[in-house]
């Protein structure tokens, strides 16, 4: 009688393991899958953690992403970027650490990318101003189409790189510059 006294007493635990892992498997694979992408620039090291959302026939700009409105470019958690020095961003300073990346698309005119302080934190809400370290604005360029959002360095120097933002058929792409003292 003890026995099955015990297997009573788990059985909710059990229950409960179950469903979990029944919600687990039903969930199936996520649609936006983790990336990264690291580039070392002369002495500084250059690393971005994302997932990647999917177009999948959306109209993206000026509909699924509002026009003048902080969006987060990716899913689900913040997209983070580390330099492991100082580095200059579009012509300004940017200190060596840590960021959640967040951009302000512009219908017709530059689009506002945003570096965050706070990096460890859900696409949404947007951690606020208060703890912004650079704002800078760039003007997207046309491009193919890319189904599946990318980060990727395309041009690489001895101090000097320009890292996009690639979905759909938009492009922004950030110059960086780094020292080339160690």
């Amino acid at each position: 009688m003890l026995p099955m006294r015990r297997f009573l007493f788990a059985l909710p635990a059990l229950t409960v393991l179950a469903a979990a892992v029944a919600t687990t498997d039903a969930q199936g694979v996520p649609f936006s899958q983790h990336g990264s992408v690291a580039q070392r620039v002369s002495h500084t090291l250059i690393e971005i953690g994302y997932n990647r959302p999917v177009a999948r026939g959306r109209v993206l700009f000026g509909a699924l992403v509002k026009w003048d409105s902080v969006w987060h470019p990716g899913a689900d958690s913040a997209t983070v970027i580390r330099f492991d020095k100082d580095v200059q961003v579009a012509g300004r300073r940017l200190p060596r650490g840590e960021y959640s990346l967040w951009v302000i698309p512009r219908q017709r005119a530059p689009w506002t990318l945003i570096f965050n302080a706070q990096a460890r934190v859900f696409h949404s809400p947007y951690p606020g101003p208060a703890s912004d370290v650079l704002r800078v604005d760039i003007p997207p360029e046309a491009g193919a189409h890319m189904e599946t959002m990318a980060w990727y360095f395309p041009v690489v120097g001895r101090d000097s790189t320009v890292l996009r933002l690639h979905w759909g058929e938009t492009i922004l792409p950030v110059h960086i510059r780094v020292s080339r003292e160690p």
